[in-house]
This record gives C-alpha cells, sequence and structure tokens, in this order.
C-alpha cells in the first residue's frame, strides 16, 4: 500500500499563503539551490503526485516550460523535467483534461477514488494542496507530512489546513536544517479515526 505526504513551505505559525493567491511565491520563503535540490531530490523519488486544481495549474503554468528555459539554473530545469514527466492526479471537479502524464479525478467519490489509487500504489504520492490534504487527512488517509518551515511568523493567511481545529498526534522520522534558516520537518501522523 501506498502512502500520502502532504508536502509544503510553510512558515513558523504553519501559514502557507500570506495573501490570497500567492502560491508559494511569497517574499516569505527561502528558497535557495540547496533547498531546490533537496525538493528535486524528494520529488524525484515519489511514485507519484496528487495535487488540487490550484497547486496543480500554478504548477502546470510554469515548470514545463522551465524545463528548457536556458537562462533558469539547471537544478530549476531539472525540477521542470521532474514535475512534468511524473504520473500525476489532478483532484478537481471542473478540469476535464490535462496534460504532462496526468490523470484527472473528480466528483463526489473523488476521496474513495484517491483511497483505492492509495491501496494500489507502492511507494509515496505527494500531496499538494491544503483543500485537498484537510479532506485526505478528514477521511483517515492522510499519512505523512514533510513541511518546510521557513524563519518568518506571518501571523495572518491561509493554515496548513483548511477547516481543521482538532489535534494531530504525529511522530517525527526527520528533520534537517539548510544554511538560509529552513528546517525540513518530516513527520508520520499516528492512526486517527476518520470524522
Amino acid at each position: 500500500m501506498g502512502r500520502f505526504l502532504y508536502w509544503m513551505n510553510v512558515s513558523l505559525d504553519l501559514r502557507i499563503e500570506q495573501v490570497p493567491g500567492d502560491n508559494g511565491a511569497g517574499e516569505w520563503l527561502r528558497i535557495d539551490e540547496e533547498l531546490h535540490r533537496e525538493f528535486n531530490a524528494r520529488a524525484r523519488a515519489l511514485a507519484g503526485m496528487v495535487q488540487g486544481r490550484v497547486v496543480y495549474e500554478t504548477m502546470e503554468e510554469y515548470w514545463p516550460s522551465a524545463r528548457e528555459d536556458a537562462s533558469l539554473p539547471d537544478f530549476m530545469r531539472e525540477y521542470g523535467e521532474i514535475w512534468t514527466s511524473a504520473p500525476k492526479v489532478l483532484v478537481s471537479r471542473t478540469r476535464t483534461s490535462a496534460d504532462h502524464d496526468t490523470r484527472i479525478i473528480g466528483g463526489d467519490d473523488a476521496i474513495a477514488q484517491l483511497a483505492t489509487l492509495r491501496a494500489e500504489t507502492t511507494g509515496t504520492l505527494g500531496v499538494g494542496g491544503a483543500t485537498l490534504a484537510t479532506q485526505l487527512l478528514r477521511a483517515g488517509i492522510l499519512d505523512e507530512l514533510l513541511l518546510f518551515t521557513h524563519p518568518a511568523i506571518l501571523g495572518f493567511g491561509r493554515p496548513l489546513f483548511d477547516d481543521w481545529d482538532l489535534p494531530i498526534d504525529l511522530d517525527l522520522i526527520e528533520q534537517r536544517s539548510f544554511k538560509q534558516g529552513v528546517v525540513m520537518h518530516h513527520y508520520a501522523i499516528r492512526e486517527t479515526s476518520p470524522c
């Protein structure tokens, strides 16, 4: 059976956006070459990616063309190639087509379809998107968190999970610090009953 891993850049107060629509491009983020190469290595090791529509469309807009953009550093072109060629699932009620090795799951049974995907997968499936991650958590099928905590307190903005106010018990699997002050924490979510 596979595992769902919610991967996100966060502030110290567990915010993922300072303003709506900054889509992970806020000035508070400290993503340098060292950190980006870590992202590349982890993304390359995934069995696939499962993304909500907003995250997917942000990635789709940039990374396919980035892989061939000679003005970008090699580590960014490399991530463009990783994202574009990785098997992906787009979870959306509105999209009916997508390129770049992407399957679409939508409708009222989307979480059940994702549970089946998880059961049929060997390896880790990276999850992108707070709404999607919250739905998986609520269903009891979100397995791990991979948080890259940036040294900033935003004080407001979108939280790590949407509409979630219950405790979550975690076990630390690994951690690592980066030169820019970012700290990676990889957690396993202890089994909880679905809400």
